[in-house]
């Protein structure tokens, strides 16, 4: 059985980020930079077809420094981790592991390495990477990419023949070296048992720090055998600066933009359309412009969402339509129409073919099925019941000034337009409210109620017959 660890370096402060917050933890996409990496790492497979033996990961071990505390909570058992208490360059942070690495069972042969700045790293390329490791029983195994804008990435020294004799850092580079197309990415596999004591015995470098670049020349010398594998530049862009943060969430987003177009989803106007990574929609489904869809949300087939939509934490069914609306951590079921200009708050449920009309708001509701529910109109911590009319204007008062109180409203009642239901307050099945009606106490089934405040005028009679001072 061939076994790797993978160790995450994430323990720098992020300088240049110029904030209080560790630079891993920094949004991208609706989720910390080192949570992308982890998905990567996490997403490998467990077996690969050109290998006859099979693989097995531990948990990737997490080299921590500044934000220690913060960074373990955000992400707790899903790692281990290791603590580099002195920042003295990225060989000095593996090295910080190697008590962690050691101690696994079984102990890994291979340790694949990356930065936890590195967000667009896709674990189709780490595989490739473990892979030809393995396959060519290399000391060092390491990820390039070829640009004709190296900036300031490190250059990758070939012989004459193509084998690899360094990588050397711009710092130190000769208007040659500066010349070279081929970059260091960040992302390396290393033979455990050589990795250690060559660590132990690098030198600090011209900068006094130990960089992991400067063990390709130590395994160059000693005749080891070093392969490279071919990746593209986006995944090498590291995020050390605000500005590289926009350029990485404009990658990372056309790219889940693109993953949901491939699975059958219609997006009008990719440029002002922004989904979280983790956000999963079904086929059919079309995405007006000026759209926004973020965190783990759910989104069935055929829906018509936008424009101006922002959709947060929240389950859609199927055939779904919301315009210009926001929901937030709401659940629709099928066949819910929200909007224009309307929002759901946490807690709200609608259940299936409900109506909300424009400039509704519902909070910590449950509506029930074939509701429908007018213009200007507030539920908030209310039950209701299936077939109702909630009238234009209608109103939960729900709080008192001390606490919110709820409001039930029965199956097949008729909430007439501008009623106030001051809660706690129950209208019972097939009741009606007139247009205007303050009610303060609970109405009976069937009853109809009238006036400021409510009082009984009638029993209906048929539950179809509405007044027309009680319109929609």
């Amino acid at each position: 059985m061939n076994t790797y660890a993978t160790v995450v370096l994430a323990a720098g402060k992020g300088t240049r980020m110029r904030s209080a917050l560790p630079k891993v933890l920094h949004q991208l996409a609706g989720a910390p930079l080192l949570a992308h990496v982890l998905k990567a790492i996490e997403a490998l497979p467990l077996s690969f077809p050109s290998l006859d033996t099979h693989l097995f990961s531990h948990r990737p071990v997490v080299v921590l420094g500044y934000g220690a505390a913060q960074i373990e909570a955000a992400f707790a058992e899903r790692c281990l981790y290791a603590l580099q208490h002195e920042q003295l360059g990225t060989g000095h942070a593996l090295l910080a592991a190697q008590s962690v690495v050691e101690v696994l069972d079984p102990v890994p042969q291979t340790v694949l390495v990356c930065y936890g700045d590195m967000p667009l790293i896709t674990s189709e390329t780490l595989a490739r990477v473990l892979v030809e490791h393995l396959t060519q029983h290399a000391a060092i195994t390491f990820l390039t990419a070829y640009t004709q804008q190296p900036s300031d990435f490190g250059r990758v020294v070939r012989d004459v023949s193509g084998r690899v004799r360094e990588i050397v850092e711009v710092r130190r580079a000769t208007e040659e070296q500066k010349r070279i197309n081929e970059i260091n990415s960040g992302v390396y596999c290393f033979d455990r048992e050589w990795l250690w004591p060559t660590l132990q015995a690098l030198p600090r470098n011209f900068a006094g720090e130990y960089y992991l670049t400067d063990l390709i020349a130590t395994a160059s010398a000693q005749g080891r055998v070093i392969t490279t594998v071919q990746g593209t530049v986006d995944e090498t862009i590291g995020v050390n600066d605000r500005v590289q943060l926009a350029t990485a969430e404009q990658v990372l987003r056309r790219r889940v933009l693109e993953r949901h177009m491939y699975g059958g989803v219609t997006i009008v106007d990719p440029a002002t359309t922004y989904i979280d990574d983790d956000v999963r929609i079904d086929r059919d489904t079309v995405i007006l412009p000026g759209t926004m869809i973020s965190g783990k949300t759910t989104i069935g087939a055929a829906c018509r969402l936008g424009p101006g939509t922002a959709i947060e934490q929240s389950v859609l069914g199927n055939r779904c339509i919301v315009r210009n609306s926001m929901l937030e951590e709401a659940i629709l079921e099928d066949d819910v129409s929200v909007g224009p200009f309307s929002h759901c708050r946490p807690g709200t449920h609608l259940a299936q073919g409900v109506r909300m009309g424009n400039f509704a708001e519902v909070k910590n509701s449950y509506v029930g099925a074939q509701t429908d529910m007018h213009h200007f109109s507030y539920l908030g911590d209310a039950t209701v019941g299936e077939h109702v009319n909630v009238g234009a204007g209608t109103i939960t008062c729900n709080y008192d000034g001390v606490r919110k109180n709820h409001t039930t409203i029965g199956a097949h009642a008729f909430i007439g337009s501008d009623t106030l239901l001051v809660a706690p307050v129950t209208v019972g099945e097939h009741a009606h409210t007139g247009a205007g009606t303050v009610v303060r106490h609970d109405v009976a089934p069937g009853a109809l109620v009238v006036g400021a405040p409510a009082r009984f005028l009638r029993m209906i009679e048929s539950p179809e017959h509405v007044s027309a001072e009680d319109g929609k």
